[in-house]
C-alpha cells in the first residue's frame, strides 16, 4: 500500500498534480482552508455551526505548515496537489505550490472529507463509477443555506455520486459511520430539490451522468468552504482545489472524534 507520507513527497516534488479520488485506499483525506490569524477563531466557531460540512480534523498554528497530528513531515505548503487562491474572497489562482503566498498569520483547518470512504463503500459492495484512477465525483452548489457565524456564511456545496437504486440504502449505512468525513447523504433523488443543476458541476470536474437504474446521492461537501471564504472575503485564504485534497496519514476508519492543536 502507497502510504500517505509518500503521496504528499509526490505532490512536493511537483509530480503529483490531479485529483486524489482513489489514489489513497484506507487513507483518510482532508480538504484544506487557509485563514488569516484575526479571522481563524471565527472560522472555527463556523466550522462547529456546520458539522456536517465541517467535520474538524485538526487546527494548526498561525504560520506553521505542519499538522502532525494528520501525518509525517507535512508541509502545507507543497503537499496538496493543487490549490486556490483567493484575494478579497475571489479565486485568483490554482498553483501547485504556495510557498511564495506564505504568511506568518495564515492558520490552517483540516477538515474531513467524502473521498475518505469511497473504499469503504466499494468495499461493502456499492458500485461506484467514479471510484477510479483519474476519475472523481462532482460537486455543485445548492440553495441550502449554511449557518452563519461572524463574518462566515453562505450555501452548501454538495457532492454527487451515481448509486445503483438497490444499494442506496447500504451507501446510507456506510456513510453514517464515517461522521468525520460528512456522514450520511444530506439528499437522496431529484437534484432541484436542493437547488442542484447536474448540468453545472464546480470546476467542470467529475462524473455528472446518471444512468438507468442509478440515483444521484448527495453529501454535504467541503467545497463549501469556498462559499464561506467568499462571504467573509479576507485579503488572503487559500483552500485546496476540489477535488486535490491533503493526502493523511491516518487511516480512514479510525479517525478519531475530533484532533486540536
Amino acid at each position: 500500500m502507497t502510504t500517505g507520507h509518500a503521496l504528499r513527497l509526490e505532490a512536493r516534488a511537483g509530480r503529483l498534480n490531479g485529483p486524489t479520488g482513489s489514489m489513497a485506499p484506507g487513507l483518510a483525506q482532508a480538504n484544506l482552508a487557509l485563514i488569516p490569524a484575526r479571522l481563524a477563531d471565527d472560522f472555527e466557531a463556523f466550522l462547529r455551526a456546520n458539522p456536517a460540512a465541517f467535520p474538524l480534523l485538526a487546527r494548526g498554528r498561525a504560520g506553521d505548515p505542519a499538522l502532525p497530528e494528520l501525518g509525517a513531515d507535512i508541509d502545507l505548503r507543497t503537499d496538496l496537489p493543487r490549490y486556490r487562491v483567493f484575494r478579497d474572497g475571489g479565486p485568483v489562482a490554482m498553483p501547485t505550490d504556495i510557498t511564495g503566498l506564505w504568511r506568518d498569520d495564515l492558520t490552517a483547518f483540516a477538515i474531513g472529507c467524502s473521498l475518505s470512504f469511497e473504499a469503504d463503500l466499494v468495499a461493502a459492495g456499492v458500485t461506484l463509477r467514479c471510484h477510479a484512477p483519474g476519475l472523481t465525483c462532482s460537486a455543485f452548489d445548492t440553495d441550502l443555506p449554511l449557518t452563519p457565524s461572524g463574518p462566515f456564511g453562505g450555501r452548501l456545496v454538495v457532492s454527487m455520486r451515481a448509486v445503483p437504486a438497490a444499494q442506496v440504502a447500504l451507501a446510507e449505512a456506510v456513510t453514517r459511520a464515517h461522521p468525520q468525513s460528512h456522514g450520511a447523504p444530506v439528499h437522496v433523488g431529484d437534484p432541484a430539490a436542493i437547488g442542484a443543476d447536474l448540468g453545472r458541476p464546480i470546476d467542470g470536474i467529475g462524473l455528472t451522468d446518471i444512468r438507468p437504474g442509478e440515483v444521484p446521492v448527495f453529501w454535504a461537501c467541503g467545497v463549501s468552504l469556498e462559499r464561506a471564504i467568499a462571504h467573509a472575503a479576507p485579503d488572503l485564504a487559500i483552500t485546496h482545489a476540489p477535488g486535490h485534497m491533503l493526502i493523511t496519514d491516518l487511516p480512514a476508519r479510525e479517525l478519531a472524534p475530533e484532533t486540536t492543536r
